[in-house]
């Protein structure tokens, strides 16, 4: 498992790109048996609308891309799981995490 923190995040959804604000963000890349799979934490967001507008929905699907704090972009698409009590969010990958 390798663990990088996330200095820029932005999401499309419905054709609007959105730039994330959060506290801290890390992105996960979990290698098993030669299979990977990737998913980000998002803590301590500001967009609490964006975070409710994700709970009231079954239409979860993004494309993103973001930068880690070392400078690597990453591109990919996922699904948006927000917690808004915490005003955190989960975003699951779907398919490949290209450079990871």
């Amino acid at each position: 498992m390798e663990t990088y923190h996330v200095a820029e995040l932005s999401i499309t959804y419905e054709g609007v790109t959105t730039k994330l604000s959060f506290r801290a963000a890390q992105l996960v890349v979990v290698t098993d048996a030669g299979y990977k799979l990737w998913y980000l934490e998002v803590d301590g967001m500001t967009q609490h609308a964006l975070l409710q507008m994700f709970n009231e929905t079954d239409q979860i699907g993004v494309a993103l891309n973001g930068v880690t704090a070392g400078g690597r972009p990453f591109a990919g698409s996922g699904y948006f799981h927000p917690n808004v009590p915490h005003s955190a969010a989960a975003i699951r990958g779907d398919g490949e995490l290209p450079g990871f």
